[in-house]
């Protein structure tokens, strides 16, 4: 807990409880359903924690701000965001079952109210949202094609809205063919060695829907 409060020490007391719950929700529900490896449960709150609140060093999501986890996988980065901002709805989607019975546990044990599930490809929702973050589930270009015309054209932020992707390795093949890009190093805002090669990548929706 002492890694999350030392990058996010604003953190109010139902936060802390909910960010503490989490390693021990996690790690009673992989036992069940294998979601998570065994070596990243052991750093949770570093490999997937402190990486899903990465976002947060780069946007501040405003009250009411409909965001979509494209292929949250056990819940990341769309869980750790939705206990940083209570105020924001936010909707998880994976098409694997089993993954999304996990989350909605999660969600159950931490009383999350903010959040919603779907067990489907994205593609075949007809939602309407601000952002839409995702973390390791396919390169740029697919997920642009996902995500076309799922956005409000209505941006509420200084950053119109769109996609937030974190991204690891080396991916200027994958970014080669686009443009307007803002490309953050998470070393930049969280001072880890972990981060050394991961990035935030945004695209703002204008090129998305087009």
């Amino acid at each position: 807990m002492k890694l999350i409060l030392d990058h996010f020490p604003n953190l109010n007391k139902k936060q802390i409880e909910q960010f503490s719950m989490l390693k021990l929700i996690y790690e009673d529900w992989n036992q069940r359903i294998n979601v998570i490896s065994r070596k990243d449960i052991e750093n949770i709150n570093l490999r997937h924690i402190i990486h899903s609140l990465s976002i947060a060093k780069f946007i501040k999501f405003k009250n009411q701000t409909k965001i979509l986890d494209l292929g949250t996988g056990g819940g990341f980065p769309g869980i750790p965001l939705a206990i940083l901002f209570p105020d924001c709805n936010f909707i998880l989607v994976d098409s694997i079952k089993k993954k999304i019975l996990v989350v909605d546990n999660v969600v159950k044990e931490l009383q999350l109210n903010n959040v919603t599930t779907f067990c489907s490809r994205v593609e075949k929702l007809d939602l309407k949202v601000d952002f839409m973050v995702t973390r390791a589930v396919a390169k740029m270009p697919k997920i642009i094609a996902w995500s076309k015309n799922g956005f409000n054209q209505k941006s509420n932020h200084s950053i119109r809205n769109g996609i937030i992707a974190l991204k690891g390795g080396n991916i200027s093949n994958e970014l080669s063919s686009l443009e307007n890009l803002t490309i953050l190093p998470i070393k930049e805002v969280i001072d880890n060695e972990y981060f050394i090669d991961k990035k935030i990548v945004y695209l703002p929706a204008k090129l998305t829907n087009s």
